[in-house]
C-alpha cells in the first residue's frame, strides 16, 4: 500500500472518533468539523512520530531506553504545564483530582465564558 493510501485510510477513522466524542452530527456542523480536523491531525502526528522514533531506534541513533526515558521526561513536563494552566487540578495514577476546590471550580466556570 502506498503512503498516501495508508494515510487516507487512517483518516477515515476521524468521522467515527468525532461521533464517539460528540454524538452524530451533520458534516456541516462547525464543532464536529473542528473535532474531525483535530482528530485527523492527532492520528497523522501519532503515525509520523512513531515512524521517526522507529527509524531512529532501528538506525541506532537512539536506543529504545533513551527514547522511553525522554518520553517520560516530556510527559512529566507536559503534566506540570497542565497543572499550571488549570490551577486547582492535578493528575494522579487513577485520574484527575482537585487540589483546591475553589480554584478548580473557577477553571470549570471559565469553560463557559
Amino acid at each position: 500500500m502506498s503512503v498516501m493510501a495508508s494515510v487516507q485510510r487512517l483518516a477515515h477513522w476521524t468521522m467515527l472518533l468525532a461521533g464517539w466524542q460528540l454524538g452524530t452530527r451533520l458534516d456541516t456542523d462547525p464543532e464536529a468539523r473542528a473535532v474531525r480536523d483535530h482528530r485527523q491531525l492527532s492520528l497523522f502526528l501519532r503515525a509520523e512520530v512513531s515512524a521517526i522514533a522507529g527509524i531512529l531506534i532501528e538506525k541506532g541513533v537512539v536506543s529504545l531506553e533513551e527514547f522511553q526515558d525522554r518520553v517520560d521526561v516530556e510527559a512529566q513536563r507536559l503534566d506540570k504545564d497542565f497543572e499550571k494552566r488549570f490551577p486547582g487540578w492535578r493528575s494522579t495514577d487513577t485520574g484527575l483530582e482537585t487540589t483546591d476546590f475553589e480554584r478548580a471550580m473557577d477553571v470549570l466556570r471559565g469553560f463557559n465564558r
